[in-house]
């Protein structure tokens, strides 16, 4: 990989690298992502699945099928949610921005799943809001 992002769960024990550019970064508001993150929102990063490497040398990485094909990725030793992958989005990974370790110059481009956001979270910037 030429230019790469670097990342991680919470302890380390999980690692991954991916390509870059990202295909896109993008707020999700689902009722999924906000409960799988214990948040108000999601950030995540689409990037080329063919790019992206997954780094376990301590066979950490866990993994379960959140909805019908759909995957969720975690670290099993420290619970950092961090990865999406999804049959609705072929030759993508999603992985959350707060898990990279290095700089991503894209910020984010929209709010996703937003007819189902939560009033407690307030979004104040001036992003499209997605359906």
């Amino acid at each position: 990989m030429d230019e790469e992002a670097r990342g991680s769960c919470l302890c380390g024990a999980v690692r991954w690298r991916a390509a870059l550019p990202a295909k896109w970064v993008a707020h999700c508001h689902c009722t999924m992502c906000r409960r799988a993150h214990g948040a108000g929102y999601v950030t995540w990063v689409g990037v080329r699945e063919d790019g992206f490497v997954l780094d376990d040398p301590q066979g950490a990485f866990r993994s379960h099928d959140s909805s019908p094909g759909a995957q969720r990725g975690f670290c099993g030793r420290c619970g950092s949610p961090f990865l999406f992958r999804s049959t609705r989005w072929p030759g993508e990974v999603h992985l959350a921005r707060g898990s990279f370790l290095t700089p991503l110059a894209q910020a984010p481009q929209s709010h996703v799943f937003f007819d189902t956001h939560v009033d407690w979270a307030p979004v104040g910037d001036a992003l499209p809001h997605e359906p």
